[in-house]
């Protein structure tokens, strides 16, 4: 549906999309994912047409948005991070002015609008001038023009942004139900709504593309080993001794327990395997009794912060790297004035 190929959009000499490239799938909602300034927003609006880029490509539904920006923003609706609203029409003035703009055929205009407002909750509101909605309704409305026309595609820029818990599970729920008839593209830096609306996430740093997957998949490609906190009662040398044989267990430490005479043993575990079963009844059949087992696996904000922190450690290295090469040449600058003066003494 969404074809984004080594997109770049430079301001000055920063560039806050840097070739980045990725695919969107019909039917389904995706996350984008990112740090404040990591190129989101841009990005958006240059799939949307709002500004151009300067280099790469964005298709939508076949239409290049350079190429050919009236078809391509026909099968789009975008919700910005502000909704575009006019505060002294009411809700329904203001989603007839959308319809017509949008082209919307005249004969079936008026019910169009009535089934969005149907849809959205917005029926008892119709009449209410929307500067005096709250900011959960103002979203709705926001949210209805930019379903105006049916379009395949929908941007949503921190479509969840101030809203209560009430509302945000409201809005959640509006968009989950999109699914499927419309491809859902949205920003949020609430990750645990991102987890649980989006089908496939994109997590970007820096204008590049750090991650890409669904929440599971990500999960998985992030844990590497998964650690396995055991509480048990026994000695260390005989839980040391069973774990040594243990092919799947890459390493362990122990720490004092907090019942009498027990054992924190924390187990790093390569990959998916899971040895839980095993090492239960290995530890019964030693006379150990396990109090507790638990397995610790790396959430999406955890992985939100190992991706971003990774790009902006190097980064850091690189500027690092800039800054001594910089202090260096103005050594040997310094040097050179010292030598001409020392000459020109002579």
């Amino acid at each position: 549906m969404i074809q984004v190929e080594n997109l770049v959009k430079r301001y000055g000499s920063h560039a806050a999309v840097d070739d980045l490239s990725f695919t969107v799938e019909q039917g389904k909602i995706y996350g984008f994912l990112g740090p404040n300034g990591a190129g989101k927003t841009t990005t958006m609006n240059v799939m949307t047409g709002y500004i151009a880029a300067d280099g790469g490509t964005v298709v939508i539904d076949g239409h290049d948005i350079l190429k050919e920006p009236l078809q391509a923003k026909a099968c789009m609706g975008y919700l910005p991070e502000v909704p575009p609203l006019y505060p002294d029409m009411t809700v329904r003035e203001f989603l007839l002015f959308a319809a017509e703009l949008k082209k919307v055929a005249r004969a079936g205009r008026k019910k169009h609008v009535a089934e969005l407002m149907e849809t959205l909750s917005l029926t008892q509101m119709k009449d209410r001038l929307i500067k005096n909605l709250s900011k959960g309704y103002k979203q709705r409305v926001g949210l209805a023009q930019a379903l105006v026309g049916n379009p395949k595609v929908l941007i949503l820029d921190e479509p969840m942004v101030g809203l209560d818990p009430r509302q945000i599970i409201e809005m959640r729920d509006l968009i989950k139900g999109l699914a499927g008839e419309h491809t859902v593209i949205l920003s949020s830096h609430i990750l645990s709504e991102i987890s649980a609306v989006c089908d496939h996430i994109l997590i970007i740093s820096k204008g590049k593309l750090a991650a890409s997957g669904s929440p599971d998949e990500l999960q998985k490609r992030m844990r590497g080993s998964a650690e396995l906190l055991v509480t048990v009662i026994g000695e260390r040398e005989q839980i040391c001794s069973l774990l040594e044989n243990m092919e799947a267990v890459s390493g362990f430490s122990f720490e004092d327990g907090k019942e009498e005479g027990s054992v924190l043993v924390r187990i790093a575990v390569e990959g998916d395997t899971d040895i839980r079963k095993e090492l239960s009844v290995a530890l019964a059949g030693a006379g150990m009794p396990v109090l507790s087992m638990n397995r610790s696996e790396k959430s999406l904000e955890d992985i939100f912060l190992e991706l971003t922190d990774a790009e902006t450690e190097a980064d850091e290295d690189e500027d690092k790297v800039d800054a001594e090469s910089v202090d260096e040449r103005e050594e040997d600058r310094d040097a050179e004035g010292e030598e001409e003066t020392d000459e020109s003494d002579l």
